[in-house]
C-alpha cells in the first residue's frame, strides 16, 4: 500500500497492535533431520496461536532479494523498503542516540580479524565484549586528529561503540559526501574491500575516511582478534514521514539493540528504556500497555544464533520465545502479528531470500488450516506468500483503524 493512501485510509481507534519480531526467523531443513528450526522446536505456544491466526509467508523486498535488517524492518513497519531505504550508519548512530545533525556523515563499524595476508576470518572479531570494543574506540579516538589533520581543518570526527564488535563513525563538517562504498565484503576469506566514492562528490570525504583508515590499521595492527576493521552503511539522517502522521498510532518500540532503536526513532516510534532479556521485553510492554497503541517488540537471538551457524541454538531461542508469547496473549491486544524481519538459516549462517513466517491472530481474522508454526505448515495460511510492506496495512484493518475506500 502508498503511505499516501494508508494515510487517507487511517483513523483512530481504542484497539492497540502488537508487532513481535523475531529476527532472522526463517529457516531452511537440517541435513540430518530434513527439519527446519521451527519444525525441530518445541513451540505448542505458538501452534497454539497458529491455529488462532491468519497465517503465511512475507517477502521484505522482493523475490530473490536476501534483506538487510533495515529494510526487512521498515516493510514491515508499513514503508517500501526499496523507496525507503537507509545506510546502517545512520540507524546505528540514531540507537545510541547520536545527535545526528543532516549534513553529517555517519558509518557502521565492525571490529574484525584478519589473518597473515590480510584476508577476513572473523567478521565479528569472535563478537568481543562491549567492554573490549570500548576501550578499542578509546584508542582510535587518540589517532583520529592525526589522521585526519591533513584533510578539510573544518572536519570534526566522532567514533562511538555501540555494542559487542559494533561502533559508529560519524564525519561532520562542510561538503561532506555519503556516497562512498563498503569497505566490509560481508564474506569471510575475502580481504576487506578497497575504500572507493561512488560518484565524484564522495571523492574528498572518501579521502578523509582513508586517512582514518590507514592510521587505524596500523593502531589495531597487534589488537588481535580486534586487529582490523570494516565500513559500511555510509549515509545521511533522512527526512521520512512519521507513522504518528501517516497512521494515526502512538507506537513504541521494545528493543534492546541500538540499530533497532535507531530505526524506530527514524520512523517515529517513542524507544523505551529496556534489557537485554525477553522477560524484561514482556515488563516493559506491561508498564506502558496503557500508553500506547502500537508496540515493536524486538527480539534478537535468533538471528544472531542462525547467523553464527549454530541450529541447536536457533532452535533454544525460538523455545524461549515460545515460552514468553502466552504473555504477549494475556495482555489482549486487538491484533498480534507473530513474524520476523528475514530469514537466517542456520545451515547459511547467513541472512537469505527466502519468505519469512508470519501469522496474525485478531477477533476478525477468518478460520485458517495451519495448525502449527513452521515452514512446511504455513503453506497451507490463507495470506499465501506477500510483501512484508502490507503487513501494518493488513493489521490496521484488523484493528479497525482504516476506513472504507471509495463510495
Amino acid at each position: 500500500m502508498e503511505l499516501e493512501l494508508a494515510g487517507e485510509l487511517a483513523q483512530g481507534a481504542d484497539t492497540k497492535i502488537v508487532l513481535f519480531v523475531m529476527d532472522g526467523l526463517g529457516g531452511l531443513p537440517h541435513a540430518e533431520t530434513g527439519r527446519t528450526e521451527l519444525e525441530t522446536a518445541y513451540i505448542p505456544h505458538l501452534d497454539r496461536v497458529a491455529k488462532e491466526s491468519v497465517c503465511g509467508f512475507t517477502l521484505p523486498v522482493g523475490p530473490g532479494i536476501t534483506p538487510g535488517s533495515g529494510p526487512g524492518h521498515l516493510a514491515l513497519f508499513g514503508y517500501d523498503p526499496l523507496k525507503f531505504n537507509i545506510g546502517r550508519g545512520v540507524l546505528e548512530a540514531a540507537g545510541i542516540d547520536f545527535d545526528l545533525q543532516p549534513s553529517d556523515v555517519a558509518a557502521r563499524g565492525n571490529f574484525c580479524t584478519v589473518d597473515g595476508t590480510g584476508r577476513i576470518v572473523d567478521r565479528r572479531a569472535g563478537r568481543i565484549s562491549t567492554e573490549d570494543s570500548a576501550r578499542l574506540v578509546a584508542g582510535l579516538r587518540d589517532i583520529r586528529v592525526d589522521a585526519l589533520k591533513q584533510g578539510s581543518g573544518r572536519t570534526e570526527v566522532f567514533i562511538e561503540p555501540v555494542r559487542e564488535h559494533r561502533f559508529v563513525l560519524v564525519l561532520r563538517g562542510d561538503g561532506l559526501s555519503d556516497a562512498i562504498a563498503d569497505t566490509d565484503p560481508q564474506a569471510e576469506g575475502a580481504e576487506p574491500l578497497p575504500l572507493r566514492a561512488t560518484s565524484p562528490e564522495g571523492e574528498a570525504t572518501a579521502g578523509l575516511v582513508a586517512k582514518f583508515l590507514e592510521a587505524a590499521k596500523k593502531y589495531l595492527a597487534d589488537k588481535a582478534p580486534a586487529n582490523m576493521l570494516l565500513l559500511r552503511g555510509f549515509a545521511k539522517r533522512p527526512d521520512w514521514p512519521a507513522m504518528p502522521d501517516l497512521f494515526k498510532l502512538r507506537p513504541a518500540a521494545v528493543a534492546h539493540y541500538p540499530m533497532y532503536r535507531g530505526l524506530a526513532k527514524l520512523v517515529g516510534m517513542e524507544t523505551l528504556p529496556v534489557g537485554p532479556a525477553l522477560e524484561d521485553s514482556i515488563a516493559t510492554l506491561r508498564e506502558n500497555w496503557g500508553r500506547f497503541d502500537f508496540f515493536f517488540v524486538h527480539y534478537k537471538y535468533t538471528d544472531t544464533a542462525g547467523e553464527d551457524g549454530d541450529f541447536d541454538r536457533k532452535v533454544a531461542k525460538l523455545e524461549e520465545v515460545n515460552e514468553a508469547i502466552d504473555s504477549l496473549v494475556e495482555l489482549e491486544p486487538d491484533v498480534l502479528m507473530v513474524t520476523g524481519d528475514h530469514s537466517t538459516p542456520a545451515t547459511m549462517a547467513a541472512h537469505s531470500w527466502h519468505p519469512v513466517p508470519f501469522m496474525l491472530r485478531s477477533k476478525w481474522n477468518r478460520a485458517d488450516p495451519c495448525t502449527m508454526f513452521n515452514e512446511v505448515e504455513l503453506q497451507q495460511g490463507t495470506l499465501g506468500t506477500f510483501p512484508a510492506k502490507e503487513a501494518l496495512p493488513l493489521a490496521m484493518a484488523h484493528a479497525g483503524r482504516f476506513k472504507k475506500y471509495g463510495a
